[in-house]
């Protein structure tokens, strides 16, 4: 099940030939049907965006999307007005076929930067799509199948609430994944009754604990959209507070889903830092273990090297996080191996056969805890970076 999952939706997923890979599903649309079409969005820091971005970023204020149209095999970012012109040609498209406004229309891209996009492929695949929309879980796959770059798997995600309201989500991403966003692109979509403050209120929360909590490698994408979008369609208003917590579930799922498809990843591994002085604290110090390349590769060899912890976790300024490293442990899969700054027990004894991994910190310095998520570093990471093409 996917973004058709809440009533009041449709959406086509068709092959339009941008992408690389023949025979690949490469331009989505999913269409609000209503009866209200209230929408909210996060989108990339990257001060280099992408037209799409720009595009969505500016009419999405309004807090309403009617339709979103996006596309795999190009990202259309650092392609100056041309490049924005597109996007334009991309919603005008999408808004004469359902008899909107262009400004009632998102834009979403992914792929290759730098390349202006085969416009009449896009939009000859919007046309496409608009004939082959449709309500049910296949159409919903469909689309979840389009938006994919280095994926090897669509990633998608439903809840359903008190009396029946439904919350339904797709996502891209696999590799170019830090925080603040991941190289993503990510719809979700509910029938509840819902206001566009209320959504973005929701997304925004959801979005900090989850996917602003996942790094693969680093790097920022220029392209990173989330999108809610609520038709209104079950005549449910939901609790906020339950409404609030099923879409962080949808964005938590979804992020460990693109952790779990780390290009080329063996492991997916878990970074928890507790009593900290504060969460910010505690994601700080997450955050630096989760970028340390050199724990990525000892993972990789199933080496639970608790010093390139440490090493990375000693690079966060005492301001930002005060601690005593006499006071530390360090527990992998359950076993402390590093205690007060000095080893505690073998790390031959951490058991390192499941993809899982579990990094536990304790700082005892506060009450404050976080948790960030990545995977580790292999050679089929850089064999498919090193011949990324979309």
């Amino acid at each position: 099940m996917s973004v058709t999952f809440a009533q009041g939706f449709r959406a086509a997923g068709v092959e339009a030939g941008i992408s690389a890979v023949a025979g690949k599903k490469d331009v989505a649309l999913v269409v609000n049907d209503g009866p209200i079409n209230a929408a909210a969005g996060v989108f990339t820091v990257n001060r280099f965006c992408a037209a799409p971005v720009q595009w969505t970023r500016e009419h999405i204020r309004a807090g309403r999307a009617d339709a979103v149209i996006l596309n795999s095999g190009g990202a259309n970012a650092c392609t100056g007005q041309e490049g924005y012109a597109q996007s334009q040609a991309e919603a005008e498209l999408v808004a004469e076929l359902l008899g909107t406004r262009a400004a009632n229309v998102a834009v979403c891209s992914t792929g290759l930067i730098g390349e202006l996009l085969p416009l009449d492929k896009v939009l000859h695949g919007a046309r496409e799509a608009y004939a082959h929309l449709a309500h049910d879980d296949a159409a919903g796959q469909d689309a979840a199948h389009a938006i994919m770059t280095t994926d090897t798997v669509p990633k998608t995600a439903v809840r359903e609430g008190t009396n029946g309201y439904r919350i339904g989500g797709m996502v891209k991403g696999s590799g170019m994944i830090a925080p603040q966003l991941a190289t993503m692109l990510c719809v979700i979509t509910t029938d509840a009754q819902v206001s566009a403050g209320q959504c973005q209120a929701a997304l925004s929360v959801g979005t900090d604990l989850s996917f602003n909590r996942i790094d693969v490698d680093g790097c920022m994408s220029t392209n990173d959209t989330v999108l809610l979008m609520a038709s209104g369609a079950s005549g449910v208003e939901p609790d906020p507070d339950e409404f609030n917590r099923l879409v962080r579930e949808i964005c938590s799922e979804l992020a460990a889903k693109i952790v779990g498809d780390g290009e080329g990843s063996s492991h997916t591994i878990e970074i928890t830092v507790r009593h900290a002085t504060t969460e910010d604290a505690a994601l700080a110090c997450g955050r630096a273990v989760a970028a340390s390349n050199l724990l990525k590769c000892a993972i990789s060899g199933n080496d639970p090297n608790w010093g390139r912890i440490v090493s990375s976790l000693g690079t966060v300024p005492m301001d930002v996080a005060p601690y005593d490293p006499e006071q530390v442990t360090v527990d992998v899969n359950g076993v402390r191996i590093c205690d007060g700054a000095k080893p505690a027990r073998d790390r031959s004894e951490v058991n390192m056969d499941q993809r899982q991994v579990t990094i536990e910190i304790d700082l005892n310095a506060g009450d404050a805890e976080a948790s960030v998520w990545t995977d580790d570093l292999t050679h089929e990471y850089v064999h498919i970076n090193a011949d990324y093409e979309s």
